[in-house]
């Protein structure tokens, strides 16, 4: 959207009637904001041609959208124009290699402004400057302004500190898996929640994470090791194909399972077609998780904001269990509750960027019925 506004304002298709919009989009990208323009003959010289014209419309872009950085383009309007909620940087503090207090601290240090724990939704949507607050939700979670960015940062390049959106938080902290306990991954990479239940178990027990991709699991392998994760195992393989009844996993009681889905920043409609595949896919690998005999509790989440991957799964796969599992009232002061397509729906957490400022985001918390358990604790 950004580089479409720039387009249109310096109506550089009217004047070059033969430049591609895809191209076009490319080239105004490396002049203005990648590492300049590494094409050569007419393309480049088109572009430079053009130059003024195309900074001059950035510059006034910036000035109509209230922003003084690039960056900040994108929080001020990811595709809604004007006035759409700019979502916090949210920063998971890494209680398995410091405290929310010494973080507290080191921030404090770099000219940065603590407020303390906020009190309302609103104090999280007016943060501005230099200043941070502890998150009114989740105890390790640290607030700061939009787009700020913590990637040369020292805390996060020693694995003190994780980037993580909020949403993306609620599925380790909702499941709250006990010391000692043995959880599965089903779904693991790249591994921010991986190395939540870590922390949360304080690694002790045991982590069993899988992901098809090698590349993936290759990459959260070294951000575990640095954050200082230490009882995991991680296995390339598909979830599905994992043996509920292997004795490896008899100890497993908690499951987190954050399958693939269509992420709500997408921008355009998925088919009926694609939904009702991934539906498909995700009712199936939620069944097959319940289906190991020890598993007393379950997270279920997605990034996605259609009912189809969530509410609607999570019902049919709650029928097909019969008395089995529950739906768990998880989180009861969370504003945001799954759509009322089922009684009992309620119990389900949505989160978006209106209404939560994070990613649009759904949870699911089930739980073996007590009379129904097949395996003792």
């Amino acid at each position: 959207p950004v580089l479409e506004a720039v387009l249109d304002g310096a109506a550089l298709l009217r004047a070059e009637r033969k430049l591609p919009l895809p191209l076009a989009k490319v080239l105004v990208y490396d002049l203005l904001f990648g590492k300049g323009l590494k094409c050569g003959g007419r393309w480049k010289a088109l572009l430079r041609r053009h130059r003024a014209r195309l900074e001059a419309e950035l510059a006034r872009l910036k000035v109509r959208r209230g922003v003084s950085r690039n960056e900040e383009l994108l929080a001020a309007a990811p595709g809604a124009g004007p006035g759409a909620p700019r979502v916090p940087r949210y920063v998971r503090v890494n209680t398995l290699k410091t405290r929310v207090d010494d973080v507290v601290d080191f921030f404090k240090r770099q000219g940065y402004s603590f407020l303390g724990k906020a009190g309302s939704m609103e104090e999280l949507r007016t943060l501005s400057g230099k200043k941070f607050l502890l998150d009114l939700h989740l105890p390790e979670l640290l607030v700061f302004p939009p787009q700020t960015d913590f990637h040369d940062n020292r805390l996060y390049m020693s694995g003190h500190i994780i980037l993580q959106d909020k949403a993306s938080c609620l599925p380790a902290f909702l499941l709250s898996p006990v010391a000692s306990s043995h959880v599965i991954d089903a779904c693991a990479a790249p591994g921010n929640k991986t190395s939540h239940l870590a922390a949360i178990l304080k690694n002790k027990g045991q982590i069993f994470a899988f992901d098809l991709d090698a590349k993936r699991l290759a990459t959260m392998n070294t951000m575990l090791m640095r954050a200082g994760v230490t009882s995991f195992k991680l296995a390339q393989q598909d979830f599905l194909t994992v043996d509920p009844q292997d004795p490896k996993y008899s100890k497993v009681t908690y499951i987190l399972l954050d399958p693939s889905s269509i992420p709500s920043a997408k921008g355009t409609a998925p088919s009926a077609e694609r939904l009702q595949a991934l539906a498909g896919f995700q009712r199936k690998v939620l069944s097959h998780a319940l289906s190991f005999p020890a598993v007393q509790r379950l997270a279920y989440s997605t990034c996605s904001v259609h009912r189809e991957e969530n509410e609607d799964v999570v019902q049919a796969v709650l029928q097909e269990q019969g008395s089995a599992f529950r739906l768990v009232n998880v989180f009861p002061s969370w504003p945001c509750r799954g759509l009322a397509t089922f009684p009992g729906a309620e119990c389900c957490l949505r989160a978006s960027p209106t209404a939560t400022l994070t990613q649009g985001f759904f949870v699911a918390v089930l739980e073996r019925c007590r009379d129904q358990d097949a395996v003792p604790r």
